[in-house]
């Protein structure tokens, strides 16, 4: 957060790329306390201000950002975009904050429109308009000066420089070649990377059974880093039709590889994950060999049949999760029937934000505690909310 600078206006040349709303800011994994914003994607920076409060805003530059990671939310968690970012400029202006010990920031998309952020943030970083406005502001300078001096000098003076056509093929024809080079070069590089992709795939797994022994000589920004590259590497050997076969013994292995790869993020997740997460992340990690829904669904139903960390379950309303077997209700319809009592009343909108999750979870955690009898609702033309159960503790 360190990187943020007060926002003062829009510079020349700046154009509005995506606006988006209901924002949180975190200072590498620590909520901060710009919790509920609205974001603006320019050319140059992102800009984040303030709902209750326009006049606070501030921005972060395109320039200092390093590289970008999409991280999908799930049940306590919304959708989040990672930035790296470089150091600190010598000469930075202003900001919120005089020192922080995190070299990434994140941005939590509560009300949605992470994917298409991401995806225009990343065109931004990839053109770098922000090079191109300060060498038009160089350029408008420079003529400056110069009409300056012409006007000064009185001597009008008209100079007319070209190469003529044939100068304009050879840069052509030159730039093509450049351009050949550098996709053969691409392809070649992209050749080696899949012919060392085992290799890569079991380093890395020994690297990350280190960082779970050595835990505490890595820093935050390491772990994370190692994380979006472990992840993105994928599964060395996926469970396939063609290895398998098409029936229960492949719905029984492809159960194995899904607890295998999901359960260290199920429980991240807070124990749930809603499946259709689930489906996103694994193909993710399958890279090529992508699963159909109808297989995920079948080994999703094969996993009570196997003695497995995740197992999968059906709400009353049709939702299907993957949780993890020691997931209790108990402890999700205590926490739900204090947040009630303390709030004294609840609507899904509001313990969604409270909880950090999306909307439909936060719904089901309410609806299971009324089913307990930990809470009532009231359902009006005002919508549906929910208070303590004052029928099992207050009497005449």
């Amino acid at each position: 957060m360190d990187r943020f600078v007060w926002f003062i206006g829009y510079e020349i040349g700046e154009e509005k790329i995506y606006s988006g709303t209901g924002i949180r800011l975190y200072d590498g994994d620590t909520k901060t306390c710009y919790e509920n914003g609205n974001v603006t994607l320019t050319s140059y920076r992102i800009i984040w201000q303030d709902a209750s409060n326009t006049s606070v805003q501030i921005c972060l530059g395109l320039n200092l950002i390093k590289s970008t990671e999409k991280q999908a939310g799930g049940l306590g968690k919304s959708p989040k975009i990672c930035f790296t970012l470089d150091d600190v400029p010598v000469n930075k202006d202003p900001g919120p904050y005089s020192r922080s010990r995190y070299n990434h920031v994140r941005l939590s998309f509560r009300n949605g429109g992470d994917n298409e952020f991401f995806t225009r943030c990343t065109k931004q970083l990839q053109e770098k308009k922000w090079l191109a406005g300060k060498l038009r502001a160089n350029q408008t300078a420079s003529a400056h000066v110069q009409t300056s001096l012409v006007e000064k000098s009185k001597v009008p003076e008209l100079r007319i420089s070209a190469s003529g056509i044939g100068g304009i093929r050879r840069d052509i024809e030159e730039t093509n070649r450049k351009n050949e080079a550098s996709i053969s070069n691409a392809f070649q590089d992209l050749s080696k990377l899949m012919n060392k992709a085992k290799e890569m795939v079991d380093l890395s797994n020994t690297i990350a059974t280190k960082i779970k022994e050595k835990k505490g000589d890595i820093t935050d920004d390491e772990t994370v880093k190692f994380k979006a590259h472990l992840l993105s590497l994928g599964i060395p050997n996926p469970v396939t039709k063609e290895t398998h076969g098409n029936g229960t013994h492949y719905h029984m292995q492809l159960a194995h590889e899904i607890c295998k790869v999901l359960r260290s993020e199920v429980d991240d997740s807070g124990g749930i994950m809603l499946l259709a997460d689930a489906y996103c992340r694994i193909n993710r990690a399958r890279g090529l060999e992508l699963l159909s829904p109808d297989d995920l669904l079948n080994a999703c139903k094969s996993l009570a049949n196997l003695t497995l960390p995740l197992k999968l379950r059906e709400f009353d309303s049709g939702v299907l999760v993957l949780q993890s077997a020691i997931h209790r209700d108990e402890l999700v319809i205590k926490q739900t029937k204090q947040l009630v009592e303390e709030s004294k009343s609840l609507s899904a909108q509001e313990a969604a934000n409270i909880f950090d999750i999306s909307v439909l979870l936060a719904k089901e955690r309410l609806l299971l505690a009324e089913k307990a009898g930990g809470v009532c609702r009231d359902d009006s033309s005002e919508g549906l909310r929910f208070y303590p159960n004052l029928f099992l503790t207050k009497t005449r």
